[in-house]
């Protein structure tokens, strides 16, 4: 099954999930973006974590319920096999290192240009690589229940809540996530985590239109310099991606 090709230069309206092919490779100016179903065969399962690494193992070993657990390991499991596969490694010997902030990369010692980014919400997880381009994922599962406007007071900028306070009740779910995931998506890619104040800069949110960064208050030119797309995992998930520069392809694989 061939691949579908998205440009980031233009939103679309579905996605298609491919099998990659055996002679997989990153070329410049491509970003790949992996979805991974965590349910799995205890067999498959088993093979996941004896891919991890002991501190791996004892981190997974800390959730409280084994479902959650299960879900971490086939996660990061693939994560491994997928970052092995691209630089021809075995899985189980790779080495990380981690910034300031907890973001991982792979060890200098690889001297790899690849960077890489996990988000895994409920029964997916998605996985974006590219090579010289700070990357950031996000998935999140529409849960209903929420408080939007609760949540987007100590979440969103004052502009995004203006936004979502505008809009009718029935518009308010899709565009919450929106917001939700494409401001994941940034701050992962800038390696920050929350000590980047999430009130400090705008992302669009409204359905139809297109993902962006539409404003920092950090650094005006910010906006110039990402380039957001959104994603659509599956039924009753949100995703986005941001990409740092523009000019790049998106290729959607499936984990099989």
């Amino acid at each position: 099954m061939s691949d579908r090709v998205f440009s980031a230069d233009s939103e679309y309206n579905e996605q298609r999930w491919a099998t990659s092919p055996a002679d997989l490779t990153l070329s410049e100016n491509q970003v790949h973006v992996w979805r991974n179903f965590l349910h799995a065969s205890q067999e498959v399962r088993d093979r996941m974590l004896s891919v991890l690494s002991e501190e791996e193992r004892i981190r997974a070993g800390r959730f409280y319920f084994e479902r959650d657990r299960q879900r971490w390991i086939m996660a990061h499991g693939v994560l491994r096999i997928l970052l092995a596969r691209y630089l021809h490694l075995e899985p189980e010997k790779l080495l990380f290192v981690s910034n300031e902030y907890g973001k991982p990369a792979l060890a200098p010692l690889y001297e790899s240009r690849l960077e890489f980014n996990l988000s895994h919400s409920r029964d997916i997880a998605l996985y974006a690589l590219t090579n010289d381009r700070q990357v950031g994922v996000d998935i999140e599962y529409m849960k209903d229940g929420i408080e939007y406007d609760e949540l987007a007071r100590v979440s969103f900028s004052p502009n995004e809540r203006a936004v979502l306070r505008s809009l009718p009740q029935e518009a308010k779910h899709e565009a919450f996530f929106n917001c939700w995931t494409r401001k994941e998506a940034y701050i992962k890619a800038r390696g920050m985590g929350l000590s980047l104040p999430l009130d400090l800069f705008d992302v669009s949110l409204l359905s139809g239109k297109p993902a962006a960064l539409l404003a920092s208050r950090e650094d005006p030119r910010e906006a110039q310099r990402w380039t957001f797309q959104h994603l659509f995992p599956g039924p009753g998930y949100a995703g986005a991606l941001a990409v740092e520069g523009s000019g790049w392809q998106l290729h959607c694989w499936q984990w099989v």
